[in-house]
């Protein structure tokens, strides 16, 4: 979608627009949301950043998803000048920016992906040093790369939201004095803990009803803030012990330079075991070893699979509804010899 398309839609007589989900844990969906809704929720935001207008503010993200349409909400509400450059993994390179003739900016919302590939040209990371606030979302932020953004001379915001909330409901500072791992909910959204650990949310300028989500969450002390641990449907029963998916990636990624993502199969003596997905050839006796010394015995992988890519949705997340089809697929070929699994006999 188009910039001029989006604008035609918000500005029809419909009170609604259509958006859909990332589809992260499986097939996008379509979505109706109010238009007011996404100007309350843009309001929120603007407020909680303290964004003004005559700001700047630049769209480097696809308009079909709903992050993208909410930057050019959040500008139109705001009356900030809001910069449009084609989305890729290098938005503030000479030749994205040269259209909009401008290299600084108030207020950019990135992929994590996004944000990794600019800190890796020297030019552009000091173009993102410059930004007043830097949005991040979309997606997990690793350990590594919060380490490189904690000397940020601005702020440096990780989001957490969802379609369904119409972008994020709260936002932590991963940079500066302000630095926590604790999520703040923004003004008049409400949020809580299920009998499983699962967050839930009350947001009545966003969304009607209270949603249920699957992220599994620590709630601190003050009853407010909030951290995300994993995602439900990413638990891992291995032998009666519960594994996070995320949690064993967390540790991983502090060892393993080439990309991977764990997933799950199915297992006639633990239930379900789990199976890690990497990127490369004959690396599956030194990712076994890496991952013997890094990780606890229970949560280390019972298979290596190498693979050529890993599955991503459109907004860049990982596709675990793929990658478990592709464990699947490569477990049972295992048996007619493929090379290409590792089993780790644990």
């Amino acid at each position: 979608m188009t910039i001029e398309e989006f604008l035609a839609e918000w500005r029809n007589d419909s009170d609604r627009v259509l958006v859909h989900t990332s589809g992260s844990t499986g097939k996008p969906k379509p979505m109706w949301v109010e238009k007011q809704r996404m100007k309350n929720s843009a309001s929120m935001t603007c407020d909680f950043l303290g964004l003004n207008e005559g700001d700047t503010a630049l769209l480097c993200m696809p308009l079909d998803f709903i992050a993208g349409k909410m930057m050019v909400v959040r500008s139109l509400v705001r009356k900030m000048q809001l910069f449009c450059v084609t989305p890729s993994s290098h938005p503030l390179s000479a030749s994205s920016l040269q259209s909009v003739g401008r290299q600084s900016f108030d207020f950019v919302a990135m992929t994590p992906m996004q944000v990794f590939s600019t800190l890796q040209v020297d030019e552009e990371r000091d173009r993102l040093r410059n930004v007043r606030h830097l949005l991040i979302g979309g997606g997990a932020i690793s350990k590594q790369l919060e380490y490189e953004l904690r000397d940020f001379p601005h702020a440096v915001w990780s989001s957490y939201g969802m379609t369904e909330t119409l972008s994020h409901i709260a936002l932590r500072q991963i940079n500066g004095e302000s630095a926590s791992l604790w999520y703040t909910p923004m003004t008049g959204v409400t949020v809580g803990q299920t009998s499983e650990q699962c967050l839930w949310i009350d947001a009545p300028q966003v969304a009607e009803g209270r949603i249920v989500t699957n992220d599994i969450v620590v709630m601190h002390d003050d009853g407010i803030r909030f951290r995300v641990i994993g995602r439900k449907d990413n638990t891992i029963c291995s032998g009666g012990i519960k594994i996070q998916a995320e949690e064993v990636e967390r540790l991983l990624a502090q060892h393993l330079t080439m990309p991977f993502t764990i997933s799950k199969a199915r297992d006639e003596k633990f239930g379900e075991v789990v199976v890690l997905l990497v990127v490369g050839n004959n690396i599956t006796d030194s990712v076994s070893q890496v991952c013997k010394n890094s990780l606890p015995r229970y949560w280390q992988p019972k298979h290596i699979i190498e693979v050529d890519h890993l599955p991503q949705t459109a907004t860049g997340k990982p596709n675990r509804a793929e990658a478990k089809k592709i464990v699947e697929k490569l477990l049972v070929s295992n048996f007619n010899g493929n090379d290409n699994v590792n089993d780790n006999g644990n």
